[in-house]
């Protein structure tokens, strides 16, 4: 006899249908086969689903049982095909009604008892059910939020193998859990830093709120204990919710990653903070079987490389694509997957290995060579893809030690807000949210530049060379400085300080 049960798995961030078909063949030598390319994971399934079945009062058949995963040609990974190989098989020995099954899709992992586990990537493969106009969904009662997310489907949360047969054979019916709207979900965060603590420092303070507004790439550099980390931990204090359509590109990620753990859904931007000895494809991404890395997971937020200098240069030129396309593409001989990667770079970097170089009170005793050495790993074209570049100096003793408080990190925030509400009324036919996001062709559309501020720029291309990236880079951040403003031009006073935060060396 045969029974077909529909699954799914994730291929990068997108859900695959599967459909499981389970045979038990009244004659034969008992034995239990799975096929369709299935990992080491997916094998052992034998083993659980067996034991689980004979765990919670059932007999498994005395025959031969074959388990097929179709398509066949796509490699399965995990342990969500635990539960519906366990309901075709107790559908095909008369224990699970037939008609019970029909356009539901089940996905879990079971224990030895018949308990169900939580598995990754259920947004994406709700989703895919919904798509598919699939009725039902079973699953762990730990991925329910996640999956409550999304409206138009019944969502089913199991907690045991028990309980789903009951429900199924209509002895104990079970009820679809609620859909969460995103807006009920999100609460105020509270932060451990805050532009309040930082004591001094303006000019970063505005260039990161800048950012916050535009979603625009920051490199601080200065020497160390100015507050360089401490400004960039309390950068998330003034960044702006997340809108409903960023939470589940965020959250998809993250649950295909395994890391919403507790958490079942992202609704505050992530803040992902690398060491300098992460690997190449512990940053990009990649593998065998190609999963998220760190610029993936900090999609929509924020990645903050501390010493960047001290990151090798073959991983640094690896964000250059990223940077510019706001996605990766990870190419294996199987195919290519394409990760988002729209992230704000938040960089902190020394003038030089010991790093007082140029400081007034404390002598550099880096050589030459040395300081050139540490300065080429980072190249002219990575540093011309960040879009601010700020200096935090040496903070005087009569700045270190006053009592006259700085301006929260609450005040900023509402400023970054009201700049972010301009620009989702501007971008609202585009695939876009923010300034930084911006291509050439959408600068010259919606960026209006008052004639003197297009002689001011003219000026500053002659005088520093700009490449046309930077040329576009100032106008982005102008276009930041006026919305900030609630100017509807840029005017000459917003290119001055968008070229304010462009390399000296330009």
């Amino acid at each position: 006899m045969l029974a077909k049960v529909l699954s799914g798995t994730t291929i990068g961030l997108d859900g695959v249908l599967i459909e499981v078909e389970v045979d038990v063949a009244e004659k034969g030598f008992p034995h239990f086969n799975i096929v369709g390319l299935p990992s080491k994971s997916v094998d052992e399934a034998k083993e659980r689903v067996r034991t689980a079945i004979i765990n919670v009062g059932y007999e498994m058949p005395d025959s031969r049982i074959t388990v097929n995963l179709a398509p066949a040609d796509i490699q399965k990974t995990g342990a969500g095909f635990d539960l519906p190989i366990t309901i075709g098989i107790l559908t095909v020995s008369g224990n699970i009604k037939k008609d019970s099954i029909i356009n539901s899709l089940f996905i879990g992992e079971l224990s030895l008892e018949g308990e169900l586990r939580t598995v990754p990537g259920i947004i994406s493969i709700t989703i895919l059910a919904k798509e598919k106009r699939i009725k039902n969904i079973y699953l762990p009662w730990g991925n329910v939020y996640e999956a409550s997310l999304i409206d138009g489907i019944n969502i089913y949360p199991i907690k045991n193998l028990i309980q789903l047969i009951l429900h199924l054979n209509g002895d104990r019916r079970l009820s679809p859990f609620p859909h969460q709207p995103i807006n009920q979900l999100v609460k105020e965060e509270k932060y451990e830093y805050l532009f309040e603590d930082v004591k001094g420092q303006e000019m970063a303070k505005r260039a990161l709120e800048i950012a916050s507004a535009g979603f625009h790439n920051v490199l601080l550099k200065g020497p160390p204990g100015t507050g360089k980390t401490f400004l960039a931990r309390a950068f998330p204090s003034i960044l702006p919710a997340m809108e409903k359509k960023e939470v589940f590109e965020v959250t998809k990620i993250y649950s295909v990653s395994g890391l919403l753990q507790e958490k079942f859904f992202i609704v505050n931007r992530p803040f992902r903070s690398p060491h300098h000895t992460t690997s190449r494809i512990g940053l990009i991404g990649g593998g065998s079987i190609p999963s998220p890395g760190e610029i993936s997971l900090a999609h929509r937020g924020v990645l903050f490389m501390d010493e960047l200098a001290e990151f090798p240069r073959n991983i640094l030129e690896s964000l250059r694509q990223p940077l510019e396309d706001g996605f990766i593409t990870i190419s294996r001989a199987a195919g290519s997957l394409r990760f988002p990667s729209r992230f704000i770079l938040l960089a902190a970097s020394n003038p030089c290995p010991c790093g007082y170089l140029g400081h007034p009170k404390k002598s550099c005793c880096c050589l030459p060579g040395a300081i050139l050495k540490y300065k080429k790993r980072l190249s002219g074209p990575l540093l011309d893809r960040i879009d601010i570049h700020s200096d935090v100096p040496f903070l005087e003793e009569s700045k270190l030690t006053t009592d006259i408080s700085s301006e929260t990190s609450k005040t900023i925030r509402e400023r970054v807000m009201t700049a972010r509400e301009r620009q989702k009324k501007r971008f609202l036919k585009e695939k876009i949210f923010t300034n930084g996001e911006m291509n050439s062709v959408q600068i010259k559309k919606y960026c209006q530049v008052e004639d003197r501020a297009i002689n001011l720029l003219k000026q500053a291309i002659n005088k520093f060379s700009l490449s046309a990236r930077s040329y576009f880079k100032v106008i982005k951040i102008a276009q930041t400085v006026a919305d900030l403003s609630n100017k509807e031009k840029i005017e000459v006073s917003h290119i001055s300080e968008a070229l304010q935060f462009r390399p000296l060396d330009e």
